[in-house]
């Protein structure tokens, strides 16, 4: 058991450096709110402090230094990821969900519908296996798996190794599909453009206020297996008002891999924030442009 968030896969080391299996501290964004403790019974709280977080032995102030020291360390390695990513224009997502919510297959049927108009690749996080990279690479489109061991986040430097293994991708989309988990990811920035995170409908609709973190670091929620809603209780106006209580700028599109609604959205939403992207660069390379010119 992870003694910084309580998830099953992780564990706590507290010294020397940050490698690719280890679990460290995670920094956490600060929610719009937060769902208050339930009311009726007792009720423990242990994410409360600057660290918001808790470890058996360590003060506060010696857990928000671990993770300075960790995080500022993957955010240097996400800087070199983001000007690699901009010095191929390509567009890359961070894809963040709990376990079986059907990101691959998601990914999959968003491969096929995008075709080969541009270069597409795909970076897979897991503890084991590459049953999920198998699954990509049928398609046609190359995939690396990355085996995170007792780790259960994808972090910078994780990702920087597997673009090295990437070729021909200028101009494209590379997908990062993260370890299934509504926790550590949250806090790792990979250089992406933006966390997508998938919910699906089989999980309940308070997921978004008991993992805020997670929600508000995404700029997109995809509300997956809307297909199965007939056969569910499930509100689907509450959780999108659960996620937009946490994250009010936080946009959202119901989505189906088997039955195909929603997926011209998503794609519609894909190709919009790649195109902002790219206006945006060409806006700072003129910008340099006509600073350079000056110097004549």
């Amino acid at each position: 058991m992870c003694t910084v968030c309580g998830c099953a896969e992780g564990e706590t080391r507290i010294e020397g450096e940050h490698h690719h299996h280890e679990h460290p501290f995670v920094r956490r964004p600060a929610p719009a709110e937060a769902a208050p403790p339930a009311a009726g019974g007792p009720n423990l709280h242990f994410g409360q402090g600057p660290a918001r977080a808790h470890a058996p032995g360590l003060s506060q102030s010696r857990m928000l230094r671990i993770e300075q020291d960790i995080l500022g360390k993957n955010d240097r390695y996400a800087a070199e990821n983001r000007a690699r990513f901009e010095a191929l224009s390509l567009f890359v997502l961070n894809l963040v969900s709990s376990p079986g919510s059907g990101k691959t297959s998601l990914l999959t049927r968003t491969i096929g519908l995008l075709g080969r108009r541009r270069p597409l690749a795909v970076i897979e996080g897991d503890q084991q296996t590459d049953h999920d990279a198998a699954r990509i690479r049928a398609t046609g489109v190359p995939a690396v798996q990355i085996n995170t061991g007792k780790g259960c986040h994808l972090d910078a430097h994780m990702v920087g190794h597997a673009l090295a293994q990437l070729d021909d991708l200028e101009g494209g989309l590379l997908f990062i599909e993260n370890v299934g988990n509504l926790v550590c990811p949250a806090a790792f920035d990979l250089g992406e453009a933006h966390k997508v995170a998938i919910l699906s409908v089989t999980e309940g609709e308070d997921k978004p206020l008991k993992y805020p973190d997670m929600f508000h670091a995404a700029d997109l929620m995809l509300l997956n297996k809307t297909d199965l809603l007939p056969h569910l209780d499930f509100d689907v106006e509450a959780c999108i008002a659960y996620a937009r209580r946490v994250n009010p700028d936080i946009e959202v599109i119901r989505v189906s891999a088997r039955s195909g609604e929603g997926m011209g959205e998503w794609l519609a939403w894909i190709e919009r924030q790649r195109g902002t992207r790219l206006r945006a660069r060409i806006d700072a390379l003129r910008e340099q442009a006509r600073a350079l010119e000056a110097l004549l």
